[in-house]
């Protein structure tokens, strides 16, 4: 279904659960979870972040607010007065933006192998060499760069399906929305010293063997929280969600089951 420039996916029914992709991903990544969260009594939506996947670009360079508004705009289509929402990697960022600008549109936060910190000098210029690539036509440049640290070193040798599909919809990504995400997650805030203000109930994942954002990370984001839990994943990397369902799905739904089943408009 496409709606007010975001495409999104929606399944069963209850709890409302918002499930934000990483980059250069879509909503595709959240397979492994929807049914699972779905039978459990919510209504799973999974959007496009504008730029990503079936969702077109706005005509305005996108920003994490930019996403972040036009998530709102879709909870207000949805009739979703409050929602659970989860980002994963740059998903996260979004959420970030989300629960320190619309609070009160939030139950609660998942926070998915994803960081606080913003990118520094090196990361910055890396986002804007990437970019660059792309714009003068090297579309596999994020490809390329991204596929080599998104597993855990088993994982290509386990599920090689796994590897081959997540690329895939790496290489399906418009050239538009990667420099558009590149560039939004090169200026985005820094929100380390900001935790302490964002105050909903939060989950926090990380995972042991994550190359692209290491569970240092987790750690500082949950320690950073007023109100949150941690979990590490072992065994798994960034993908934590395709490589691990087995222990991310019950992590979640553990989480989920302090909030009434119900709850938002529907």
């Amino acid at each position: 279904m496409i709606m007010n420039i975001l495409a999104y996916d929606e399944q069963g029914a209850g709890l409302p659960v918002v499930l934000i992709h990483g980059f250069p991903l879509n909503r595709r990544m959240w397979q492994p979870q929807v049914e699972v969260l779905a039978n459990s009594g919510c209504r799973v939506i999974c959007p496009d972040l504008a730029g990503f996947g079936e969702s077109l670009l706005p005509g305005q360079p996108v920003t994490m607010s930019v996403y972040a508004d036009a998530l709102i705009r879709l909870f207000d289509r949805l009739d979703i007065d409050k929602a659970v929402v989860g980002g994963m990697s740059m998903g996260g960022y979004v959420l970030l933006n989300l629960v320190e600008r619309y609070p009160q549109r939030l139950l609660g936060a998942m926070y998915l192998v994803t960081r606080a910190a913003a990118d520094d000098s090196a990361g910055r210029q890396k986002r804007t060499m990437l970019a660059t690539e792309v714009e003068n036509g090297n579309l596999l440049a994020v490809p390329d760069t991204f596929v080599q640290v998104l597993f855990a070193p088993q994982t290509a040798e386990d599920k090689p399906w796994l590897v081959n599909d997540v690329r895939q919809w790496m290489e399906s990504t418009p050239a538009e929305g990667i420099v558009g995400g590149l560039l939004a997650m090169r200026d985005r805030d820094d929100y380390v010293d900001r935790l302490s203000k964002l105050d909903v109930p939060s989950l926090v994942v990380g995972a042991e063997l994550d190359m692209a954002i290491p569970p240092d990370h987790a750690h500082a984001l949950a320690e950073g929280l007023p109100n949150a839990e941690l979990h590490i994943i072992t065994g798994a990397g960034h993908m934590a969600n395709l490589e691990k369902p087995e222990i991310f799905n019950p992590i979640l739904l553990k989480f989920l089951a302090k909030f009434s089943v119900g709850t938002g408009r529907t």
